[in-house]
């Protein structure tokens, strides 16, 4: 199962030290039912691309609560047992918690797919949907209007072994 972990740049550079994505509980997302019902499709690209987008969105959150992280969202794909990623089923009508998932245990960075981290020109973007994600999430339009903008950049795509260059 490709499952989509939310981190930050610090944390993908602690990732590539430790060689492991963790430790455990590790929140990701991925396609799970309650996505696929919530998002209409059959097609699974575009349930994997949503996936992603909310990892994006948990990355994002990550950012407002470090004032030190980079403003650039990042996410890893990671490959997993079927069994190792578990929706609540608690949280499946819940809509900030579609597409959610539990690992239990650290994950090897080796498993890892591939790596999605915003471009330089979205740190400007990042940074202000970063500043005022509270704003948006309390229904303050100009603020979602904000945080909508920080999500139109496109995620780029970067394989493992890019990684280093990344977090220098």
């Amino acid at each position: 199962m490709r499952v989509y972990v939310p981190l930050t740049l610090s944390g993908l550079a602690a990732a590539h030290r430790a060689g492991e994505v963790g430790p455990g509980p590790l929140t990701a997302y991925a396609v799970t039912p309650a996505l696929r019902e919530w998002y209409v499709s059959d097609d699974i690209e575009e349930l994997e691309y949503a996936a992603l987008n909310r990892a994006a969105s948990a990355s994002l959150r990550m950012i407002a609560g470090d004032p030190d992280a980079v403003r650039r969202r990042v996410v890893v794909a990671v490959d997993v047992p079927d069994g190792e990623a578990v929706a609540d089923p608690d949280h499946s009508l819940d809509p900030s918690s579609l597409g959610e998932v539990r690992i239990a245990s650290a994950v090897a960075l080796r498993k890892a797919a591939a790596v999605h981290v915003d471009a330089d020109d979205a740190e400007k973007d990042v940074a202000a949907a970063a500043a005022v994600l509270g704003a948006a999430d309390l229904g303050d339009d100009d603020a979602q209007f904000t945080v909508d903008g920080a999500e139109d950049h496109e995620l780029l795509w970067f394989g493992v072994q890019e990684i280093p260059n990344l977090i220098n």
